[in-house]
């Protein structure tokens, strides 16, 4: 089974990202997670195609976000989402994934991830 899993840094407001690195990822709603791929990710590309039919080949995605790189204590740890589901995507290079959460996003986390509160 191929398992993908996404560390996902959601305030990239450090001057360690460059721009090609800015992906833009939130919740959408408590099921639903918008993802950037990497710069390079079409959807015609291998990757792409792992991402679009990864349950028809049997493979799961794994989300895991943290607000900020790091924190007092250093680097930040991350928080597991949850594994996900691709719904649709738009564009390429990168690819704007939305996936759907197995179970909800926990309320205390859904502030944290949401764009109007981090964007």
């Amino acid at each position: 089974m191929q398992l993908d899993v996404f560390l996902i840094t959601l305030n990239k407001a450090d001057k360690q990202y460059s721009p090609s690195t800015m992906y833009d990822d939130y919740s959408i709603n408590e099921w639903l997670f918008h993802w950037q791929s990497q710069s390079t990710t079409a959807e015609h590309t291998p990757t792409g195609q792992r991402y679009i039919n990864h349950r028809k080949n049997g493979g799961r995605v794994a989300l895991f976000v943290r607000e900020f790189k790091n924190d007092a204590a250093g680097a930040a740890p991350y928080t597991f989402l949850g594994l996900a589901q691709y719904v649709q995507h738009t564009g390429t290079r990168p690819m704007s994934i939305v996936w759907r959460l197995e179970r909800a996003i926990p309320a205390r986390f859904l502030k944290k991830t949401n764009k109007m509160v981090v964007g």
